[in-house]
């Protein structure tokens, strides 16, 4: 609301140990007063309070005998009170900022296996840098520092400030990211960021550890070329269909059954088991588009319960692989359509979906998913993807969209029967 001619604007700030009924008792005080909110925000660290309201004291009024009022009641709560004037022209210059087009606020998602304070330091001098502003910094995981640990930690930031700023803020903590040894999300505050409705992922090498077709050439003897071409497609540096087909014909003469022993050889990536848990309790509907076989992604689709599933066909004749792969060939630009094709079967926008890969071919579902996610990916890839998963396993994701593991506690449960 706009701040009257006269009137005067008061921050009003409690302190102290936390305790069931102190915003009530606070906020009782004023509700017996002639004034109005024009901010609140309060948060809870360790069991200490801090609250904060900005007010208006219309004109004409004492504010001596609410201020003395506010003082024993804080008193009787065990809390400090503080009260300021804040002059009408920094209000109006706060009120001009939150109608500005170019004032956006952003959500920095900050992960490893712990927190320090050096990374907060590092990650909190950039923000300053351009000029945005930390509104509020909250805890998603159980703990944040633990040497050797292989738990989740993680701390979100929701910042302020200029969105002419976020291509330069979102490349410096792309390159300090890896210097830090942390993940760091950044991505706009929307109506989009809590309500995600699809997750795709990427099968080899994203949903479980190794490529399936890597395996395979093991057992057929030509590892070593076929693992050479695989890395090479991953980086870019071959188109996917001809890297595909040339892997694939140096199976020829592989035993059908060998293949199948894979399945319960190839563990899922770590956290995927808790990722699709959390993902199916919540009602997302999840997808695999993967270059990789469909032997291997149906049996995963079965043990996971994901919805959708395309996947390359691997031919078989009379017992043995042939050396090719049933067309059409699910390459980077058949993933992307498959996308687009769920999301509307599903009346998903695209903006709600959220697509996971690691290789090159997945760019394209990458850039055209409301988020895109590399995950453990070659360069080329984190470079392409709006956020980059390299420290945590794959439930790391949950953080993402706001998940935070309080609130999974009375959910969590193994699914039976999965590995990995």
């Amino acid at each position: 609301m706009p701040l009257g001619t006269h009137s005067e604007a008061i921050l009003i700030h409690f302190s102290g140990p936390d305790a069931p009924g102190l915003t009530a008792g606070v906020t009782a005080i004023l509700a017996g007063h002639n004034v109005s909110i024009l901010d609140i925000g309060q948060a809870v660290v360790h069991e200490t309070l801090a609250l904060g309201m900005l007010v208006e004291i219309p004109a004409g009024t004492d504010f001596a005998p609410l201020k003395s009022a506010l003082l024993s009641r804080a008193h009787e709560l065990g809390l400090q009170a503080h009260c300021k004037k804040i002059p009408q022209s920094a209000v109006k210059h706060w009120l001009q900022g939150l109608r500005h087009d170019h004032f956006v606020h952003f959500i920095i998602t900050v992960l490893g296996r712990s927190i320090t304070f050096r990374q907060i330091a590092r990650i909190s001098a950039i923000v300053a840098a351009h000029g945005m502003n930390i509104d509020r910094i909250e805890r998603l995981s159980g703990q944040l520092a633990s040497t050797g640990s292989t738990e989740n930690a993680c701390i979100e930031l929701s910042i302020s400030g200029d969105s002419l700023r976020e291509a330069g803020i979102r490349a410096e903590f792309l390159a300090v990211a890896q210097e830090l040894s942390i993940d760091i999300a950044f991505q706009r505050e929307g109506v989009f960021r809590r309500n995600r409705r699809l997750f795709a992922f990427d099968m080899d090498s994203t949903l479980i550890q190794g490529e399936v077709i890597d395996e395979l050439a093991k057992m057929a003897g030509v590892g070593d070329q076929v693992a050479k071409i695989t890395e090479a497609a991953m980086r870019g540096e071959l188109v996917f269909d001809e890297s595909f087909t040339r892997r694939i014909a140096l199976l020829k003469g592989l035993p059908a059954e060998r293949i199948y022993s894979l399945l319960e050889a190839v563990p899922l990536a770590e956290g995927a088991e808790r990722l699709i848990r959390t993902l199916k309790l919540l009602g997302y509907k999840t997808a695999i588009l993967t270059g990789g076989f469909n032997f291997f992604a149906r049996s995963l689709q079965e043990r996971l319960g994901i919805d959708y599933v395309y996947s390359n066909e691997l031919e078989i004749a009379d017992g043995v692989v042939t050396g090719r792969v049933i067309p059409p060939i699910i390459n980077g630009g058949r993933k992307a359509a498959l996308l687009a094709e769920i999301a509307g079967r599903e009346g998903i926008s695209l903006e709600q979906v959220v697509a996971v890969g690691d290789g090159a071919n997945d760019i394209p579902m990458l850039e055209l998913a409301g988020m895109g996610i590399a995950y453990r990916a070659k360069p080329l890839v984190r470079q392409n993807a709006d956020q980059s998963i390299s420290f945590l396993g794959l439930d790391g994701l949950l953080y993402l969209i706001g998940v935070r593991d309080r609130d999974l506690q009375h959910h969590e449960r193994p699914i039976s029967g999965l590995a990995g």
